[in-house]
């Protein structure tokens, strides 16, 4: 090793999805919508002026920032918006985890997780889910420096109800508890409405999913004045302009147009569990998903020898080659004629 290379962070990164090229791909590997965002979006982005470019953005995406609190009746100053919910995550940890107790979080769960803790230094303890990959309150009632999880979760699917998700609060007024709320628009429970009664929880979102913006990059975030100054605060401390004009133009049209968000999600969870009926009927065992994918085991063929052969066909889905969760296939819910091809190509596979 050279002498320079000594004080080199070395850190194992997270790995994202495969993004393959060409036409004839299905892809259904990354969790990202299979619709196009709606015209309200993408009429929005190209009436940009060209002066528009040139200047930079409002650093603090004011007009963006309003017009989420508008929709979701929550004020101004309760409010954080960066580019994407991994960029506000990562600034999270950054923020709030910064006691030498271990912050807590499930074995599995979101993989970049545990790829922060070790990039800032933060000690760290992974919580097993239960046999059925669910959370159990009781085990987060301890000591800690913080906590973070996804609900629902990531990439088990399963949701946690309110009344425990507040169980798991309420039980550490010490500590800052982060909901990964990602898919929330899919299923399960909010807790949005908890950031007046607990001054401790962060509550983080994304455009990427549910309102089919992931190639632009916007996350949001709901908290306490006290949480949010703090994320502003450490966000103006290293890069004052993050979402690009593009990003927050189109992110408020995504917001106006509320009938093709809706419209777009219920397609999303109808074609969801019609999905999830035709693989139970084809052997596969699916946990009960509230997301925008399903989570899927085969009752006789190894999840890794299925997707090694959806991918010779050019169909992608993911595979995750770790503990406990190495027989199980993540498909990301497509379009209808996406998911009739995928439902085709295993019925050949599985002969």
């Amino acid at each position: 090793m050279k002498k320079f290379e000594e004080n080199i962070r070395r850190v194992t990164p997270y790995v994202p999805g495969e993004q393959p090229s060409g036409s004839d791909i299905i892809k259904l590997n990354t969790n990202e919508s299979p619709f196009a965002p709606s015209t309200m979006v993408q009429m929005s982005i190209a009436s940009m002026m060209p002066d528009a470019l040139r200047k930079y953005p409002d650093p603090d995406a004011s007009d963006l920032v309003r017009e989420i609190a508008s929709y979701y009746d929550v004020d101004e100053s309760k409010v954080f918006v960066g580019v994407g919910s991994d960029d506000i995550l990562g600034m999270s940890f950054l923020t709030f985890f910064n006691s030498d107790k271990p912050i807590l979080f499930p074995d599995i769960t979101y993989s970049f997780y545990d790829v922060w803790a070790e990039l800032y230094d933060i000690k760290y303890e992974k919580i097993p889910l239960t046999e059925e990959f669910e959370i159990n309150p009781e085990d987060y009632k301890k000591e800690n420096g913080g906590i973070v999880f996804a609900n629902p979760n990531a990439p088990t699917g399963i949701a946690l109800p309110k009344a425990q998700v507040e169980e798991i609060i309420s039980a550490n007024p010490d500590s800052v508890v982060i909901v990964d709320e990602a898919y929330i628009d899919f299923g399960g429970e909010t807790v949005l409405e908890l950031i007046d009664k607990y001054e401790n929880l962060l509550v983080v979102r994304t455009f990427s999913k549910s309102r089919a913006l992931a190639g632009m990059r916007v996350g949001y975030a709901f908290g306490s004045e006290t949480l949010i100054k703090a994320l502003k605060d450490v966000k103006f401390s290293y890069n004052s302009y993050t979402l690009n004009v593009a990003a927050i133009r189109g992110a408020k049209a995504a917001i106006k147009d509320d009938e093709y968000f809706k419209g777009l999600v219920d397609e999303i969870k109808r074609t969801r569990e019609e999905t999830k009926m035709k693989l139970k009927k084809m052997g596969f065992n699916c946990t009960n998903s509230q997301t925008n994918f399903l989570f899927a085991t085969h009752e006789s063929m190894p999840a890794k020898e299925i997707f090694e052969k959806l991918r010779d066909r050019d169909i992608y889905v993911r595979y995750f080659e770790k503990d406990r969760i190495d027989n199980y296939l993540r498909i990301t819910i497509g379009t209808k004629e996406q998911m009739n091809a995928l439902i085709m190509a295993l019925e050949d596979i599985l002969g």
